[in-house]
């Protein structure tokens, strides 16, 4: 069964929404974004979060001394790197590490292989941006790559193009944001769909 993560959660209502539709995890933006939030509001936000629902916290070439002071604060089960950290860098953690790779062409997989962590979260190339595109890359270039670790499909994904992503890619998570929200906001409904999607 393919797992789910609702990313960029910044609301007590979005804390709401998936408690009551469980999603497999939960991410929480670190990093520069419109869906940033700051330590003591992730707390304030976890606080409530329904026990059973992995934490994910999503970074950018962040100081390893300030990212594990949030992951401390905030009692994270993952780390989420999205920025140009190393693989050095990437072995620093305790915690189970994912690190974000933009997918361009073939040469986009050539560097996942430097990498030692435990998922490689594909994700769409906007020259730029790192995350939160809301596009999709083409998932046929990552058909055949060698899987070392969980594979985390992320990029423009929703309810209407999920179930495709899952025939081609098989991914062992997918990760969606923009894909559940209206007007920048999670939205019920949105994210309900997308979960009943994934689960049929």
């Amino acid at each position: 069964m393919t797992k789910i993560k609702i990313c960029g959660l910044k609301r007590k209502e979005d804390i709401q929404y998936v408690n009551q539709l469980q999603p497999d995890y939960v991410g929480f933006v670190f990093a520069k974004s419109s869906r940033q939030v700051d330590l003591s509001w992730a707390r304030e936000l976890i606080q409530g979060l329904d026990q059973h629902i992995k934490k994910v916290g999503i970074f950018q070439d962040m100081r390893k001394e300030a990212v594990n002071h949030i992951a401390e604060g905030c009692g994270l089960d993952v780390l989420q790197f999205h920025g140009d950290e190393e693989p050095e860098y990437c072995k620093a953690f305790q915690r189970e590490v994912w690190k974000a790779f933009r997918i361009k062409d073939d040469e986009s997989f050539i560097q996942m292989q430097q990498y030692a962590v435990a998922g490689y979260l594909l994700d769409t190339y906007t020259a730029g941006q790192y995350g939160g595109s809301g596009k999709t890359f083409p998932w046929e270039l990552a058909v055949n790559i060698k899987r070392t670790g969980l594979l985390i499909a992320a990029g423009g994904l929703h309810a209407d193009n999920v179930r495709e992503a899952i025939r081609i890619l098989k991914p062992d998570i997918v990760d969606v944001s923009s894909g559940v929200e209206k007007n920048g906001l999670k939205n019920f409904n949105k994210m309900r769909s997308f979960i009943e999607k994934v689960r049929e």
